[in-house]
Formats: C-alpha cells, sequence, structure tokens
C-alpha cells in the first residue's frame, strides 16, 4: 500500500508531504482545488508521461515520491527479474528536468518508464470515471469474468503458445508465398544452371584454351621458326653450337694458366650446355607441333561458349561464372528445400493448435463456472445498491478465432427493471447504475484480487441519498482487504472513511497553490456538514454531519 507521498514543484503544488494509513481513506475538496493534481503526481510516480507543463515553477526540476509498503505482496521475483533492489519498504521517485526529460528511480535505480509501469499493475488501481465507460468493452468484462474463474495462469501459458504460433504462421505464410512467386523463377534458374553445369567449366581454363589457341592457329609459321632456329643452332660448320665447342676447346687449354681463364672456361662450358639443353628442346617442340584444325575447332568453340556465357551474365571471368554456378545451385537448393520446411512447419504448427485448443477450453470450462458466481455476487451487492430488479445475462460464444485470452466471444447483456428487455451495458445502463455496476464489480474483484490499493475517482456520480450510504458502506467493507481511497462530492460516502484528507487552494503574495490537509475530527465535521449545506453551515447540517460520521 502507498504510505507516503511528497511532490515538489508539480502544476499548483509547490511543496507537499503527506502520510497514508491502511482503511478506507476519504479526499474531498471544491471543484478546481486540485484534487485532479493529487492524481495526476501519483500518476506520474506509475510511470504516466509527463512535460514541462507540469512544472510549477519552470526553472527548478519537479520531484515527486512515493514510498510503499510491498511485504506481503510477493514482488521479490519481480525486482529480481528487473536486477532491482527489493525493500519492503520501497521508494519510488520521478524527476521532471527543466529541459523536458525525465527520470524515473526504484529504491535509488534509475529505471525506464516500461518498467515503472510493470510495476505499478501490482500497487494501485486508478478508478476513473473513464474506466467505468470501459466496462462496456468485452476485454474488461472479460478480466472481471477471468479473474473470478482464476484463468490468470492459464491464459498466461495460454499466451506464450499463442505468440509462438503466431510466429511460425507468419513464417508458414512467407514460405508458400516464396514457393509460389519462385515457380516460373525456378524453372529459369534451373535452366542457367543447366547451361553452366553443361559446359564444364574449371578455373584457369580460359587462359589455357587462349593460349592453344594461339598456338593452333599460328603452327606454320611457329614450325618454321622452331626448324629454322634449329637449322642456326647445328649446323655443322657454321651453327651456334658448333661454334660454342670450338670456344670451348681453345679456352680449356689455357685454363690451367690462371683462375681468370679456368672461370671463363667453367662458364663457357655451362653455355654450352645450357644450349645443348635448348637446342633438345626446340626439336622436341618442332616435332610435337602438328596442324590439327579438328582441335582447333574444338578450342575456338570452347572459347565461344565461355564468351557468351561471359555475355550473358555481365563478368570476365571464368571463376565468376564458376561463383554464379555455385549461388544459383545453392538457390535452387534452399527452393528445394522450402516444401520440407513448409511440411515441418505445418506439423509444429498443428502441434501447437492441439496445445492452443487444450487451454481454450480449459480457459473456457472455468467461465462457464465463474459466470453465475459473478452474476449472483453483482445482483446481491446491486440489490443493496436500490437496483432491486436488475439482471445480468452473460453468454459465452465459441470461435474458431485465436484471441489474447482464447477462443470465446462474450455477450455481457444488462437488465436493471422488471420487464425490460435484456441490452447492451453501455447502450442501456444510466450513468448511475454504470458507477453502482463497477463498484460492484471491484467490489467482488477485491475478494479475487491481490493488489493493495486501489483509488475511487468520483465513483459517486450520478446516486445520492441512501444509495450513497450503501457505496460507502461496500467501500468501506473492501477496505478490510486493500487500502482504499475516494475522492468524492458526497458527505454520505466521505463519512465512512477512517481518515479523511482535504484538497484546497490558497493563496500567499499574489500565488496560487493546491495543498493537501489531513483533517482532524472537529475539521473533519465542519467539512462534511459543508458538503451538506454549502458555505453557511446551519446548526442542522452541524448535527447531519456528527450523525453521519457516527
Amino acid at each position: 500500500m502507498i504510505t507516503s507521498l511528497s511532490i515538489k514543484n508539480y502544476a499548483l503544488i509547490e511543496k507537499l508531504a503527506i502520510d497514508f494509513s491502511k482503511g478506507f481513506s476519504i479526499i474531498t475538496g471544491e471543484t478546481g482545488a486540485g484534487k485532479s493534481i493529487i492524481l495526476g503526481a501519483i500518476g506520474l510516480v506509475l510511470g504516466k508521461r509527463a512535460d514541462l507543463t507540469s512544472l510549477k515553477n519552470k526553472e527548478e526540476k519537479c520531484i515527486i515520491e512515493a514510498q510503499f509498503e510491498i511485504s506481503k505482496y510477493n514482488l521479490k521475483e519481480f525486482f529480481e527479474a528487473n536486477d532491482l533492489d527489493y525493500e519492503d519498504e520501497t521508494i519510488i521517485r520521478r524527476e521532471i528536468l527543466p529541459s523536458g526529460k525525465s527520470r524515473a528511480f526504484i529504491n535509488d535505480s534509475p529505471v525506464n518508464l516500461q518498467e515503472l509501469q510493470d510495476l505499478s499493475l501490482f500497487l494501485i488501481d486508478i478508478h476513473s470515471q473513464q474506466q467505468t465507460q470501459e466496462l462496456s468493452d468485452e476485454s474488461v468484462q472479460f478480466k472481471i469474468i477471468d479473474a473470478i474463474a482464476s484463468n490468470y495462469e492459464t491464459i498466461a501459458a495460454y499466451q506464450k503458445v499463442l505468440k509462438t504460433y503466431k510466429t511460425d504462421k507468419s513464417k508458414l505464410n512467407a514460405l508458400i508465398k516464396k514457393q509460389s512467386d519462385s515457380g516460373k523463377e525456378q524453372e529459369y534458374n534451373t535452366f542457367l544452371l543447366n547451361e553452366l553445369v553443361s559446359a564444364q567449366l574449371k578455373s584457369g581454363e580460359q587462359e589455357e584454351l587462349e593460349a592453344d589457341f594461339e598456338k593452333l592457329n599460328n603452327v606454320e609459321i611457329i614450325k618454321d621458326s622452331l626448324d629454322r632456329s634449329l637449322v642456326i643452332a647445328n649446323e655443322d660448320q657454321f651453327g651456334v653450337f658448333h661454334n660454342l665447342n670450338e670456344i670451348k676447346a681453345s679456352l680449356q687449354k689455357i685454363a690451367a694458366f690462371s683462375s681468370e681463364y679456368q672461370n671463363i672456361f667453367e662458364r663457357i662450358t655451362s653455355v654450352t650446355i645450357e644450349f645443348d639443353d635448348l637446342s633438345k628442346e626446340l626439336q622436341n617442340s618442332s616435332e610435337k607441333l602438328l596442324n590439327d584444325p579438328a582441335q582447333l575447332e574444338i578450342v575456338s568453340q570452347k572459347l565461344q561458349l565461355i564468351f557468351n556465357l561471359q555475355k550473358k551474365h555481365q563478368v570476365n571471368s571464368v571463376d565468376e561464372l564458376l561463383q554464379i554456378q555455385a549461388d544459383l545451385g545453392n538457390v535452387l537448393l534452399e527452393l528445394d528445400n522450402i516444401e520440407e520446411e513448409i511440411a515441418l512447419l505445418s506439423k509444429e504448427i498443428e502441434e501447437k493448435i492441439i496445445v492452443l485448443d487444450g487451454f481454450a477450453a480449459a480457459i473456457h470450462e472455468n467461465r462457464i463456472n465463474a459466470i453465475p458466481v459473478l452474476s449472483n455476487q453483482l445482483i446481491s451487492i446491486l440489490e443493496t445498491l436500490g437496483m432491486p430488479n436488475v439482471r445480468f445475462k452473460m453468454e459465452l460464444l465459441p470461435s474458431e478465432n485465436y484471441f489474447q485470452n482464447g477462443k470465446d466471444e462474450l455477450q455481457f447483456l444488462f437488465s436493471a427493471n422488471k420487464g425490460t428487455d435484456f441490452g447492451l451495458l453501455k447502450k442501456v445502463a444510466s450513468g448511475g447504475e454504470m458507477s453502482r455496476i463497477m463498484l460492484a464489480v471491484k467490489a467482488i474483484l477485491a475478494k479475487y484480487s491481490k493488489l493493495p490499493t486501489l483509488i475511487f475517482d468520483e465513483i459517486d456520480t450520478g446516486v445520492s441519498g441512501e444509495i450513497a450510504i450503501r457505496m460507502g458502506e461496500i467501500m468501506k467493507e473492501m477496505s478490510g482487504e486493500m487500502q482504499i481511497f475516494a475522492i468524492t462530492h458526497l458527505p454520505q460516502i466521505a463519512a465512512k472513511g477512517d481518515s479523511h484528507f482535504k484538497v484546497f487552494k490558497s493563496t500567499t503574495n499574489d500565488h496560487t497553490q493546491s495543498e493537501l490537509k489531513l483533517l482532524s475530527q472537529e475539521e473533519r465535521v465542519m467539512e462534511i456538514a459543508q458538503m451538506l449545506s454549502g458555505a453557511n453551515i446551519s446548526d442542522s447540517a452541524l448535527n447531519h454531519a456528527k450523525e453521519l460520521l457516527n
């Protein structure tokens, strides 16, 4: 529960610090006194967005700090999961800087707004008039039924499977679309791949073929050059080899005379051996060289095939063609695997459907059992709130769709009077009836919920007299289960509180500010008397106020 609240530099509040107790607390004040400001400050602590208009003094930062006693609400796991320091007396602080930036802290650890909002779900429920209208929303109606049906854990398990089911369905649809779109593309890619495979390309092949082409295409010139070179090298009297041997023989005669001549002799010997080897190589090449028009045609055709493929695929090398061949193979392999993926994913989806249907059936059965309980309890409470002939008709309509909370649709119908047909809440219930129904719902949920604090913001709209007294009694009863705050204009409700706070405006040096004060017993009598009779408090109003308080 919330045990204290301090506000600095927020809206019309310059500085305020107040302590709260458990039980039933009342907040009253004239219209415009600042009750909505107090709720706004609490909203900021719970993670609502803020802006510079929140600052009273635009040059200073706004600080709102609330302390919560949470030892009884099993929140240690939440703190551990979010890497926060747990304290039985947890402090939440929100700061809004003059720059417009906002900061939030839980027990002095900085947190983002989402973490703050997640924690707030376990701390306070602020019931506004807008929330009364939300009672007509099917999702809100389901939450009420599911609370009584103890469906939350089952729904959480269902939602976990539903999330993976939806992901798998999206994947499956994408695969089916890809398979459909790739039909013609697959046929063309297969043609391209077969064309490349049949070419039997090899890395470095183009360079070898171009060299072979040059040889075969110029065979006569090459052979003539080789034979002429052999004649020059090996002619008996004037050939290079003959002359080298003559030089070698001449130098051999003087080699012994000095190391210089010996070195020259060795070098000419080496040249002679090398030239002899070259001559044999020329002979070899000449003998192997054949005029082969058929082979020239084969080489020419293979080169032309390579050039055509390079032009088609807009590349310049065989290696690039080989890479395209590998890529096409991978694409086709992936397309071949799609059918297998579709079959596997379809099977997984079918298994998830079985699990989802099992959870949905359990949720549905629990709701069937909970609806009479909810209906009877609502009728019982509303009879005491001046609605003796109220009836509810809640029908679950099974659906084939997987909703976020199961497979049910809901008709939540209502009749306030005998002889009138059932109708949708938002169409047939008046404002006062909606307020009473919502109070009854909250009173019932208080028994099933572990929420520490509930704030009613003018839930008494449209009621008065004995009905207001009964509403106050119900809120008083609820405060035995949880901390209850009621912002009210009705003295009958205000008198039921364990403590009473008044919001009022004061003016100092031409500056107006809102303040919140805990009233003493005497002040409380005066406040309720003023609520009964206005600014001029009569003796009868004072006596009536004392009666209500007693």
